[in-house]
């Protein structure tokens, strides 16, 4: 029964090797995302410079901003993977040698799920905040009431982001 027991726990423990699936997968998508937000940013400086060149008929005053913030939330959600990513790995199978050797407070030192959580949640509500400025940029106003409901927004953002903030001085107090 001992012996059951000892291959049973040996097999529990290496079970653990699973999440370098969700951790391979993870950096592998985040790769993905910086090349085609890399790609995004690429396209809108030739675009750019096609424009004052005169070989460029559309203007990029109707694109460019809306086309770079885009980029910046597919770099943010690329980031997002990279955290995932790499605290699972520390959580689960090891930590990361020279991340720890760093005297620099680093991303991936992650201690807990609690920690890995906060970190993501913190840059996909960065991502969400982005996303919504974009938003912001492309609306055409017909009335008074959306500007005010564009400033209603605003300040629900700003009020979210202060508790937030607020919320997470006083955890780390």
């Amino acid at each position: 029964m001992k012996k059951l027991e000892s291959v049973f726990e040996h097999f529990l423990w290496n079970s653990r090797l699973l999440v370098l699936i969700p951790v391979i997968s993870s950096l592998l998508g985040s790769l993905i995302l910086f090349m085609v937000g890399t790609m995004d940013i690429i396209k809108v400086s030739l675009k750019s410079i096609n424009y004052y060149l005169g070989r460029e008929t559309l203007d990029i005053h109707d694109f460019i901003v809306t086309d770079i913030i885009l980029a910046i939330d597919i770099y943010l959600i690329a980031i997002v993977l990279l955290i995932f990513g790499a605290g699972i790995y520390r959580l689960f199978i090891s930590p990361i040698d020279e991340s720890e050797a760093s005297d620099i407070k680093h991303p991936f030192n992650i201690q807990s799920f609690d920690e890995l959580k906060d970190k993501i949640v913190r840059v996909v509500i960065l991502a969400v905040i982005i996303e919504f400025f974009r938003a912001v940029v492309e609306i055409k106003f017909s009335t008074a009431l959306d500007a005010i409901y564009l400033a209603l927004s605003v300040f629900a953002l700003a009020a979210s982001l202060y508790l937030m903030n607020k919320s997470h001085k006083n955890h780390s107090e």
